[in-house]
């Protein structure tokens, strides 16, 4: 149980350092217009893609290995344990928010 609250705890993390990432304009010409207007939505956005990453780059080290192209059979399980923890915190940050939209939504008037 420690491993999902640990890996709650570092898809949270990695939430918060993608929405300050996200918070720095790309181009100078933005820096007036970029107040604040960070959404939920890109955060979970960006947290979205990230787990996308991790899955496909552990899909091409192992089809690397099934290849004969590389020998770097630690480095596959390594990527793909991460894109396996990613995934169930994902999932896990998914079915809280879930139950708290539950919870809103059965408070009465």
């Amino acid at each position: 149980m420690n491993t999902i609250n640990d890996s709650q705890q570092a898809m949270m993390q990695r939430m918060t350092t993608m929405q300050t990432a996200a918070q720095q304009p790309l181009f100078a010409s933005q820096q007036q217009n970029n107040t604040q207007n960070t959404s939920f939505e890109s955060v979970f956005h960006a947290a979205l893609n990230g787990v996308d990453s991790h899955q496909q780059n552990a899909a091409n080290l192992a089809t690397q290995i099934e290849t004969g192209a590389s020998d770097d059979l630690t480095g596959a399980m390594i990527a793909s344990q991460k894109a396996s923890l990613s995934f169930s915190a994902l999932t896990q940050v998914r079915n809280k928010l879930m139950t708290a939209y539950d919870e809103v939504m059965k408070m009465p008037l």
